[in-house]
């Protein structure tokens, strides 16, 4: 579908909230939301020319992915910074604001910065042209920033697929990655792993190393064909394992890519045994970038390791005097690794009282039948400001798959079923209330809950 052009209803003056007379990210990046999704390249490329191509000036890691991106970014932006490079990340979605997206050695991007860079993008848009869709504006704001502020390396994550998302415009990335793949985003990627996989191998360039995860038996054949096609030298990092609380061992496998190293013991401050694969592929891509005459000693990797953060996902918080255990859990996938978590943790308390909320285009029984257990009680909650699957009917669907839940109620918001959930748990025993299903939600009641604090 081709999209229209809107430049002429974009003025350059908007973006300035009329009160304050301070920077409104939200009001200029509103202007192309309405186009959606919209996967190419034509619209990015274009627009980057128009900005002097900026990414071609950005040394890069390129992420994708189904699950993990996020969190192997993290690690990877950390370690280098403690390294001593001057390191962008560029990841999505956010949970508050949109400068998280757009970070200099872990600092998200200033509003000032962020609005000057938008109005710089904004302006380039060609009248004759049609208009990019958001995502593409803001990844065009984030080559240009990273570029305007000479970073070292840049790490990059895959919005959506990869082969045609807008972070794919870069010829010879340092390092890709591709984490862990599950059925995810078929409505555009195609119905089968295969398809998706194939979609993900689209991050993949001739001769360009990659490092990648354990592969599902669907997803294997597609994607090592592809880096035979391509020859792509490759690491295909096994999982680190448990050392002792909080701290993990990597035993790098043998490869022509990098020399045999010893192993590596580190600290590992993200929970979840989904981690064990996460912290392997990033230690592993940084052994890559050691070969390639990056300057990156193990202090540097243990220490990066130790000071990771990444919010929103397996997070406690303590909100109304009561532990709360937050999760995107946005797939299937996730919600496995969430139950997991769950069913294994010692900070948890069973039976679960979950506040979900999802959008209308996940695999709403699969993840049903991951999390929800007999004697569970569920709130469900729309997820605001997004295309949110009917509370009413994630309901009737949830008792469907799970008839023992203890109740099964609908809320207006997070926070009202959150206090319900917490006040029907007071009389009992143990419980642990858990917020997740969309990192959309998880964002909007960090909003929420800041606004209780002001």
């Amino acid at each position: 579908m081709q999209l229209p052009n809107i430049f002429q209803s974009v003025p350059l003056s908007l973006g300035f909230d009329s009160a304050s007379g301070s920077p409104n990210i939200d009001a200029l990046l509103e202007q192309f939301s309405h186009f959606g999704v919209q996967l190419g390249l034509e619209r990015i490329q274009r627009l980057l020319a128009d900005l002097g191509n900026p990414q071609q000036q950005v040394r890069i890691i390129h992420v994708a992915g189904s699950n993990g991106k996020g969190s192997v970014c993290a690690y990877l932006s950390s370690v280098l910074m403690e390294a001593g490079y001057r390191v962008g990340r560029y990841t999505s979605p956010h949970l508050v604001s949109w400068n998280e997206r757009i970070c200099l050695n872990e600092t998200p991007i200033s509003s000032a910065d962020l609005h000057q860079l938008l109005l710089q993008v904004i302006a380039a848009i060609r009248e004759s042209e049609e208009t990019p869709t958001q995502f593409e504006v803001i990844t065009a704001a984030a080559w240009l920033y990273f570029a305007q502020q000479q970073v070292d390396i840049a790490v990059m994550e895959v919005g959506l697929g990869g082969r045609l998302d807008a972070t794919n415009v870069c010829d010879r990335p340092l390092v890709s990655v591709i984490t862990s793949l599950s059925r995810e985003h078929w409505q555009r990627l195609g119905p089968t792993l295969a398809d998706i996989s194939r979609e993900k191998a689209g991050i993949l360039k001739p001769n360009c190393p990659a490092v990648i995860a354990p592969l599902p038996p669907e997803a294997e054949p597609v994607i090592k064909q592809r880096l035979a096609e391509l020859n792509c030298p490759t690491l295909f990092p096994p999982p680190a394992y448990p050392h002792s609380p909080n701290w993990a061992v990597y035993s790098p496998p043998p490869s022509s890519l990098i020399p045999p190293p010893s192993s590596l013991q580190f600290p590992l401050p993200l929970p979840g045994a989904h981690q064990l694969i996460n912290s392997a592929l990033a230690i592993a891509t940084v052994q890559v970038l050691q070969q390639q005459g990056w300057k990156i000693p193990e202090a540097a990797i243990v220490s990066g390791m130790a000071k990771t953060q990444w919010p929103g996902r397996l997070q406690w918080i303590t909100w109304q005097n009561q532990p709360v255990l937050i999760d995107g859990a946005h797939n299937p996938a996730a919600a496995i690794a969430l139950r997991h978590y769950i069913d294994h943790s010692e900070k948890v308390r069973q039976p679960i009282h979950w506040v979900m909320g999802m959008l209308t285009t996940k695999d709403h029984a699969d993840v049903f039948k991951a999390l929800l257990r007999k004697g569970d009680r569920l709130y469900l909650v729309p997820v605001p400001d997004h295309l949110s699957a009917e509370p009413e009917a994630l309901a009737k669907l949830a008792l469907e798959i799970c008839p023992d839940l203890a109740s099964c109620e609908v809320c207006e918001d997070a926070i009202a079923a959150l206090h319900t959930a917490i006040k029907t748990g007071a009389d009992s025993a143990a419980f642990t209330p858990v917020l997740c299903g969309s990192l959309y939600l998880i964002g909007h009641f960090f909003r929420d809950i800041a606004r209780e604090d002001c």
